[in-house]
């Protein structure tokens, strides 16, 4: 994933670091799957399951849960350990493929799916989304829950989802933009809210690196959020950042008609905010939208 510029003003300095130390002490955590299953509290894929519905209640103003799923062929990008896969082909799926590039998810979404009653309609499927191997005209539904900020590709994955839908086909997506308080998705570790406004990224990696490095999996989490360039430089390669401008942008560029689209506020207090030009980014809390292949 390319490098893109410091988020924020503060030099990435020693002083800069130990700063943004000293305030995150100030800062509760928000809840995090990651120190939950440190924690002996439940696994990550329990987790997902769990808020399954939490990941497609946006969507239900405009459709309903059986017509996304049920019956339905059904393709989930970034399913993570796939336990909102599961959920979902709880739904009445006819089958349903989570898709994700880190390889020990799979061996926790196989255990799930097993404990669950659910293996027979699921499968876990190891790659790169901006290459599906899937045949056209394929899938009913595609989910992309807390996925669009990630991928390497944002356009070439939506290409991708157009190609494997079948006619009338639809593709879910919600993200948190790249302004959002905590979308630089560091939270399991630095609690301050626009943290990657407030400091440059050479100052986070620094900070992020020494919080987890001790943690039981913290080398897990520093290779899963950080890379080196080929100028062997650090970089959260973990996010793209996916604003709402570069969103719409990239929408104008794919086949795909939106079906529904909406901007949800941190807060309803917020929605003033939320529309304000110049700091409205700042205060969405999730960009979610249906796009669907005419037929």
């Amino acid at each position: 994933m390319k490098q893109g510029g410091n988020a924020g003003g503060a030099e990435s300095t020693g002083a800069a670091v130990k700063l943004c130390k000293r305030l995150n002490r100030f800062f509760k955590l928000p809840v995090h799957p990651f120190n939950l299953e440190n924690a002996g509290a439940k696994t990550y894929a329990r987790w997902q399951f769990e808020k399954g519905a939490d990941t497609i209640r946006y969507y239900l103003d405009k459709t309903t849960s059986r017509e996304m799923f049920e019956n339905r062929q059904v393709l989930d990008i970034g399913c993570g350990a796939a336990g909102k896969t599961l959920y979902y082909a709880a739904q009445g799926v006819s089958k349903i493929y989570g898709m994700d590039i880190v390889p020990r998810y799979e061996t926790m979404a196989e255990a799930l799916a097993e404990e669950t009653g659910l293996a027979d309609r699921f499968e876990f499927v190891l790659g790169d989304a901006a290459a599906l191997p899937f045949d056209n005209d394929h899938f009913d539904t595609i989910l992309m829950n807390d996925a669009m900020e990630h991928v390497e590709q944002p356009l070439k994955v939506l290409k991708e989802c157009f190609r494997v839908l079948k006619p009338g086909g639809r593709l879910y997506v919600n993200f948190p933009p790249y302004h959002h308080p905590y979308g630089a998705h560091l939270s399991d570790a630095i609690g301050i809210p626009w943290v990657h406004l407030l400091f440059s990224e050479k100052t986070l990696i620094q900070v992020y690196t020494d919080l987890v490095r001790d943690l039981p999996d913290g080398p897990e989490r520093i290779g899963f959020r950080i890379s080196t360039d080929s100028s062997g430089r650090s970089y959260f390669s973990y996010i793209n950042r996916m604003t709402v401008k570069k969103f719409s942008r990239i929408l104008k560029d794919t086949d795909f008609s939106v079906f529904y689209y909406r901007e949800v506020p941190l807060r309803r207090g917020l929605k003033l905010l939320s529309r304000t030009p110049g700091i409205r980014e700042a205060f969405v809390r999730m960009v979610v939208c249906i796009l669907q292949k005419c037929s």
